[in-house]
C-alpha cells in the first residue's frame, strides 16, 4: 500500500503548499501529476502483479475514505485560490486550475469509483458525493446502471466505437450517459415500486447537490469563484471522458443470433500496466480485471497476457486522444490485433512463440 499512499498522497500535498506558498509549488504540483508520472511510468515499465489476492484491504479502503473525506474541503480550497481572495496572480491561478483538475480527474475520479463499488452503504455515497462535486453526479448511476451491463455496445454512451475520435465522444458521452443513466434509474424504481416522491430520485439529489455546491462557491468567491469552479469541475470531467474514451475503444461485444451480446471479458478493456501512474489512479488502469470482477478491491486488481495493453501510460495515451488523427494512428495496429477472434488471436499468439525463438518477436517489441 505505499506506493498507493505516496502516489495519491503526494500531490494533495504539494497542491496545499501551491495554495500557501504559491511559486515553485505551484508548478511541482502540475508537474508532479504529469512529467514525473511520465519519468517514473518510463523508470519502471511494469507494475508489479497482485495474484492470488482475497478482496479485503482494510488499508486501501482506508486511504479510499480519507481521499474521498478530503475531497470535499480540497474543492473549496481550490475554488478559494483559484476564484478567491487568495492573492495569486493570474499565472498561478492558471497553474492551480489545472493542478486541481488533473488531481479530481486523475485520483478523485478512480477513488470515487472505487468507492461506488463499495458493499457498505455509506462508502458509496460517500463516492456519489464526490463525483457530485465535480458537477458530474450522473455517472455514479450511469456507470452502475449502464456501462457496467451494456460496455462494449451501442447501448452504452461510455464505449467509443472504432474510429469514432474523442470531442465528438465526448458530446455524445457526457449527454448520453445523463440520460441512459436517468432512464436506467426510473426503471430501476418503477420495478421496485419505489415512491413516487421527486426528491427521493438519485438524478434529485444530484441536481440539489450540484445547486448547493455552485452556491457554495458563489459564497467563497463570488462570479469569480462560480467560474474557477465551473473551469476545475470541466477540467475534471475531461479527465473522466477520457478514461472512459480510452479503456473501451473500439472493443466491441459481438451479439449472438438471440440478439443478446456475449459476456463481458477481459478482452473488452484497455488495460495500462505502468508502475506509477498504476498506483496514482488506484490500479484503475488494470480495467479488465475490475470489469470482470466489479466487487475486488483496487489492490487486488491482477493483470493477465489475455488483456489488451495500451501502447503508453493512460495518461500519455489521453494527450494523443486528444488528437484524433494521432490518436487513429497510434491505435491502429492494436485494435487490429485485439478487434479478432478468439481463434485468429490464439493462432497469432502461438506464432510469435514459434518466432521468439529466433529472437524475432523482441525485435518486434522494440
Amino acid at each position: 500500500m505505499l506506493f498507493f499512499d505516496i502516489a495519491t498522497l503526494l500531490p494533495v500535498v504539494l497542491l496545499i503548499a501551491g495554495v500557501t506558498f504559491g511559486g515553485v509549488w505551484v508548478w511541482a504540483a502540475v508537474l508532479c501529476i504529469s512529467v514525473l508520472t511520465w519519468a517514473l511510468d518510463r523508470l519502471v515499465r511494469r507494475a508489479a502483479v497482485v495474484r492470488g489476492a482475497g478482496s479485503e484491504f482494510p488499508t486501501g479502503t482506508g486511504l479510499a475514505v480519507g481521499l474521498g473525506v478530503a475531497h470535499l474541503p480540497l474543492m473549496a480550497l481550490a475554488v478559494w485560490a483559484v476564484g478567491g481572495a487568495s492573492g495569486h496572480d493570474l499565472t498561478h491561478r492558471l497553474g492551480l486550475l489545472v493542478g486541481f483538475g488533473l488531481f479530481f480527474g486523475q485520483v478523485g475520479h478512480p477513488n470515487a469509483h472505487e468507492l461506488i463499488h463499495k458493499p457498505a452503504r455509506w462508502q458509496q455515497m460517500l463516492g456519489r458525493a464526490i463525483y457530485v462535486v465535480m458537477l458530474y453526479g450522473h455517472h455514479a448511476s450511469s456507470h452502475l446502471r449502464v456501462h457496467h451491463i451494456h460496455v462494449g455496445t451501442d447501448r452504452d454512451p461510455a464505449s467509443a466505437p472504432a474510429g469514432m475520435g474523442f470531442w465528438r465522444y465526448a458530446a455524445r458521452a457526457w449527454g448520453g450517459s445523463f440520460m441512459a443513466g436517468l432512464r436506467a434509474e426510473t426503471a430501476l424504481r418503477a420495478r421496485a415500486r419505489m415512491a413516487p416522491a421527486v426528491w427521493t430520485h438519485p438524478y434529485a439529489r444530484y441536481l440539489a447537490g450540484a445547486a448547493v455546491c455552485l452556491a457554495l462557491a458563489a459564497w467563497i468567491g463570488g462570479a469569480s469563484g462560480v467560474l474557477a469552479y465551473a473551469g476545475i469541475a470541466a477540467y475534471a470531467q475531461l479527465q473522466i471522458l477520457l478514461s472512459d474514451y480510452l479503456q473501451h475503444y473500439g472493443l466491441r461485444r459481438r451479439i449472438g443470433a438471440d440478439g443478446r451480446p456475449e459476456p463481458v471479458g477481459a478482452r473488452h478493456s484497455w488495460n495500462g500496466p505502468q508502475f506509477w501512474s498504476s498506483a496514482m489512479m488506484l490500479n484503475a488502469p488494470r480495467h479488465s480485471h475490475h470489469h470482470t470482477h466489479p466487487g475486488v478491491a483496487f489492490p487486488a486488481l491482477d493483470l493477465t497476457e489475455e488483456m489488451p495493453t495500451l501502447p503508453r501510460s493512460l495518461p500519455v495515451m489521453a494527450v494523443a486522444a486528444l488528437i484524433p488523427p494521432l490518436w487513429r494512428r497510434v491505435m491502429a495496429r492494436p485494435l487490429a490485433r485485439w478487434g479478432q477472434d478468439k481463434t485468429d488471436r490464439r493462432r497469432d499468439a502461438d506464432a510469435d512463440e514459434i518466432l521468439a525463438h529466433d529472437g524475432q518477436a523482441g525485435m518486434d517489441r522494440l
